[in-house]
């Protein structure tokens, strides 16, 4: 997963303070100025979502305006969940 993390320049990893991880570790890439794909990292799984926030800085701070799951336990050697990471990220 380290590889996935550097090649599509997510960011170390820290607590969510917001609520909406519940306190689990997130690490997130932009999209845009207000939409960020985060992975939440759940013991040893790792959850994809994509969300909305007014800027960068409330990311794992405030509760996310939209937030959407778009891989549950994300599996890099599974093609479909490769897929909808690249969909967002090209």
């Amino acid at each position: 997963m380290e590889n996935v993390f550097k090649y599509f320049e997510f960011s170390d990893f820290f607590k969510d303070e917001s609520g909406s991880f519940s306190g689990n570790e997130i690490c997130f890439t932009d999209l845009n100025e207000t939409h960020f794909l985060i992975f939440e990292k759940e013991d040893s799984i790792y959850n994809l979502y994509v969300s909305k926030f007014s800027n960068k800085k409330e990311v794992g701070q405030k509760a996310p305006e939209i937030l959407e799951l778009v891989v549950q336990n994300y599996d890099k050697s599974k093609p479909e969940h490769r897929i909808a990471l690249r969909q967002y990220l090209g």
